[in-house]
């Protein structure tokens, strides 16, 4: 067998046992289940009932800033979150900038924190306050993530207190103000060991928040570019950039880009991340569109070794919206009955198939949105042949699926949690909060754990017929999704992280 049919093997390999099941009983190191993003957890013994302010099942909780909107991670005893820098924890930081927290698992207690000053002068590129908003991604000791200024960073998991390693030495510069000397680097600073930024090295526009979770898979490292329009909303000043690009996880070099032109059809931003599966059993990437098209790539298994950059090989293209205006966009900007459409969850694939939520822009588009299954078979464009279903949702859905035992659960801006027939795509229930929801739900130990935007948390179990378990407010806005690791339940608020275990 050649090299290169043995390295599609392992990867598929890899993905079948790894990936495409439910997330393992234990750490939580990246968004959802490994490579397939879906937000089913197999963790058991999980709290039915808590409440912060009684501290009922509260194991512990410590301040964030004043404005999260990230989903925490959970590896190698260590807990990561991004936030705003509302409540420095380093006098010498002050001002707006974006923080990821890298927390003990066992207290909450600070270890290390990576401090990134924001993006100016213009607020659109780098949204004021808003802080460090993707989730990261830790395998061994490196822990990977985008930062505000849309930067994919490579971190040492020990920060500086094992002192300052890889080659990278521009940390003091890193987290300085535009123009200031470098700043002296601590034991509370992290550490850098690679830097790529995708403003300078693939011309991406950032505009509000880099929202991206970056996906491992094999020796690389798949991340979507924060490539949208500008402070108008009405100009693509990037229309040449790339969509989704592949690094070397241990360099941070450059392997492969896609070439679909995606730049010039992007209708707000680029907000999803990259999930991965196979299509007619060959390993594959697979990315949700700005412009409201699912994608999927053939994996990269033998990158140039040179400075060479790869071009993705496109599988097949899926259009969320063929109806939707696919010429002259700008001119849809604000418009709430007629806009394209784009995709801000991750796309899940299961088995054969993929479900993804897409609709009009939440905040510049139509109030129109779906939940889409369809076949990963086929080639090409395989929007007419592949659809076995579409649920409709209420205005728009910024959420990733949960598909757990014959079930798909979903939220949306409508205030609606809906519980879907995987199968046929019939609604077999919903169940109304108090607002929108921004977050996904996550389902584990046979519950639905799913965080309004209002407060309202709610705990429904997980089966064919509504039956709703409990309801918490919390004291604050909820934006990320719940997440569960070695038996314990987080939840973060705009204003601080809980950590909930059942004794």
């Amino acid at each position: 067998m050649d090299p290169a049919s043995s390295a599609v093997k392992a990867l598929w390999l890899a993905l079948c046992v790894g990936g495409l099941g439910q997330a393992v009983a234990d750490d939580q190191p990246q968004w959802g289940a490994r490579h397939s993003r879906n937000m089913a957890s197999a963790e058991t013994g999980l709290p039915t009932r808590f409440d912060p302010r009684t501290g009922q099942n509260l194991r512990w909780q410590i301040p964030l800033g004043t404005a999260c909107y990230a989903t925490p991670v959970v590896a190698g005893g260590r807990v990561f979150i991004g936030t705003n820098n509302g409540d420095p924890r380093d006098p010498r930081h002050r001002g707006d900038r974006g923080v990821l927290f890298c927390l003990d698992e066992k207290d909450g207690r600070l270890h290390w924190q990576l401090v990134v000053p924001k993006l100016t002068p213009d607020p659109y590129w780098d949204c004021p306050i808003v802080g460090i908003t993707g989730s990261a991604v830790v395998e061994g000791e490196r822990v990977y993530l985008v930062s505000n200024r849309g930067e994919v960073l490579c971190l040492d998991l020990q920060g500086q207190t094992n002192g300052n390693d890889g080659l990278y030495r521009e940390e003091g510069q890193h987290q300085a103000l535009r123009g200031d000397p470098p700043m002296e680097v601590g034991r509370l600073d992290a550490d850098i060991l690679w830097c790529f930024d995708m403003r300078a090295e693939v011309g991406a526009y950032t505009h509000d928040s880099a929202n991206i979770s970056p996906l491992l898979l094999g020796d690389h490292l798949c991340v979507t570019t924060p490539n949208g329009v500008d402070r108008t909303h009405r100009h693509r000043p990037s229309p040449e950039a790339p969509g989704l690009i592949v690094l070397d996880k241990l360099t941070g070099r450059l392997v492969a880009k896609d070439a679909t032109g995606i730049g010039a059809r992007v209708f707000h931003s680029s907000f999803s991340s990259p999930s991965a599966g196979t299509v007619n059993g060959q390993a594959a990437i697979f990315y949700g569109g700005g412009d409201g098209v699912v994608y999927a790539f053939a994996a990269i298994t033998n990158a140039p070794t040179t400075g060479a950059v790869a071009i993705l090989r496109e599988l097949w293209r899926f259009d969320c919206d063929p109806a939707g205006p696919k010429q002259n966009i700008s001119q849809y900007q604000g418009n709430r009955r007629e806009s394209p459409s784009n995709i801000l969850g991750f796309p899940v694939p299961y088995e054969d198939g993929l479900l993804v939520a897409a609709g009009g822009d939440p905040w510049h588009g139509k109030r129109e949105a779906w939940l889409k299954c369809f076949a990963t078979s086929g080639q090409g464009d395989i929007t007419a042949t592949a659809l076995r279903w579409s649920l409709p949702l209420q205005r728009h859905s910024i959420a990733t699926p949960a598909i757990r035992q014959g079930l798909v659960f979903i939220t949306d801006f409508g205030r609606m949690l809906h519980a879907v027939d995987l199968a046929t795509g019939r609604e077999l229930w919903t169940h109304e909060t108090e607002g929108e929801i921004w977050s996904s739900p996550l389902v584990a130990d046979g519950k639905v754990y799913v965080a309004g935007k209002r407060g309202d948390f709610w705990v429904l179990a997980a089966q064919r017929t509504k039956q709703v378990l409990h309801r918490v407010d919390f004291p604050d806005e909820l934006n990320g999704s719940p997440v569960a690791a070695n038996g314990v339940l987080y939840v973060a608020t705009m204003r601080k992280l809980y950590a909930f275990r059942q004794p």
